[in-house]
């Protein structure tokens, strides 16, 4: 893992978004790669908010806040470590993500609930088989 996917995942890069692309969800992951970290299954890169945005809604054709809204209807388990997941229509092979888009917010006593326990990560999938999904959490709690 690269330093800077360990840094987001620590909760210490809230003003940058991580992206991961699967294989079989552009057409060119050569360039992509040039830019971020090569996975097993595709590539991640962490980015400055705004130019993450910007390089997933362009690599993908969907904007990732109306991801976001699609994706907290349905609660699934994404693992930003391996990039696999449990999509809530089922699990294993054809239920990989196919893309994610995430975001670390700080710790807000204010807001209770698991934001009062420390930063949270938010993490927004689309599966291979289609279906949207979200999964968020405290960091360092899991």
């Amino acid at each position: 893992m690269n330093p800077e996917r360990r840094a987001f995942l620590a909760g210490d890069e809230p003003d940058e978004v991580l992206v991961f692309f699967a294989e079989s969800a552009v057409s060119d992951l050569g360039t992509l790669s040039q830019h971020g970290e090569q996975v097993p299954r595709g590539v991640v890169l962490v980015l400055e908010a705004e130019r993450g945005r910007s390089a997933f809604e362009g690599a993908t054709g969907v904007d990732p806040m109306a991801l976001a809204s699609s994706a907290m209807q349905a609660e699934g388990t994404l693992d930003l470590d391996s990039f696999e997941g449990e999509c809530p229509e089922g699990d294993g092979g054809e239920h990989a993500p196919r893309f994610v888009f995430a975001f670390a917010e700080e710790q807000n006593e204010e807001v209770g609930e698991i934001y009062a326990e420390g930063d949270v990560i938010h993490a927004y999938a689309v599966c291979e088989c289609g279906t949207a999904y979200s999964d968020r959490w405290v960091v360092d709690e899991r």
